[in-house]
């Protein structure tokens, strides 16, 4: 009977070790910057983390000889692999997140302090009733510029020669336009401008008397273009658009406002 009991209680606590050092294998091991533990942030934002993920993380000062799966430092990384782009700012610093170690759960973690959830967070917590940390706004990359094959020079003449018949190419023809076609200038205001012209052999009513050569096949003998055929080659349809790139936005006004 007394061994039985024994291996009970040799099987229970048995259980419970293996049990604590599976939950032991799951936390994330995180090291940061000493402040961060000391003013609260950590008490602070590692719980919701965990919440939402059902990860736990076991928090170490940064020191000689820690090593961590995540690091929150206010010194950027040294390594090319880690993340580089600055988490936050606040209380005279700036602080870096990334993972040292590879790791699906480390991964995650990073992830999730970046992301807008994760930041929000951050910048919930206070200090003395005042917001302690900012998330680091991030210089948004020039635009590209629009870089079209094409000869800009002959594409003007060519849109005053084959396409100012109907639309308003600009001042020298202003008056001449059909009232039903929108002018270059408004086209370009459309997000889709550059699809536009690069289709427009597709798109009514061009279908009926305009050819790209090597594109669009020739006229149907028993539908023959209701006007003065519009035949351009590859090329020349490059040097139109290459032009209309450089035809400046309309100026469509201010937005109604209704009362």
């Amino acid at each position: 009977m007394r061994f039985i009991l024994f291996l009970t209680l040799m099987l229970a606590l048995g259980h419970g070790m293996s049990h604590s050092a599976r939950a032991q294998d799951k936390d994330i091991a995180l090291a940061t910057a000493p402040m961060l533990a000391e003013n609260g942030f950590l008490k602070y934002v590692l719980p919701r983390f965990s919440l939402k993920t059902g990860l736990s993380i076991a928090h170490e000062p940064i020191a000689a000889g820690v090593v961590g799966d995540v690091v929150i430092s206010n010194q950027a990384p040294e390594t090319s692999m880690a993340q580089t782009r600055p988490l936050m700012r606040g209380r005279g610093q700036v602080f870096y997140a990334w993972a040292a170690r590879s790791g699906k759960d480390a991964d995650r973690l990073v992830g999730w302090l970046y992301s807008d959830i994760g930041l929000r967070t951050i910048q919930a917590f206070q200090i003395d009733g005042e917001q302690a940390f900012f998330a680091v706004e991030q210089a948004a990359e020039a635009p590209q510029a629009l870089v079209l094959p094409g000869d800009i020079a002959q594409g003007e003449i060519l849109s005053f020669q084959n396409c100012g018949r109907c639309h308003v190419i600009g001042d020298r023809n202003r008056m001449k336009g059909l009232g039903s076609t929108p002018s270059f200038g408004l086209l370009r205001t459309f997000d889709n401008w550059l699809e536009r012209f690069q289709t427009f052999y597709v798109l009514n009513p061009h279908p009926s008397f305009a050819q790209v050569l090597g594109i669009t096949g020739p006229f149907n003998p028993q539908l023959p273009p209701p006007i003065s055929p519009l035949v351009l080659t590859q090329g020349e349809l490059e040097s139109i658009i290459a032009y209309v790139a450089t035809i400046p936005l309309a100026d469509l006004g201010a937005p109604l406002v209704h009362q």
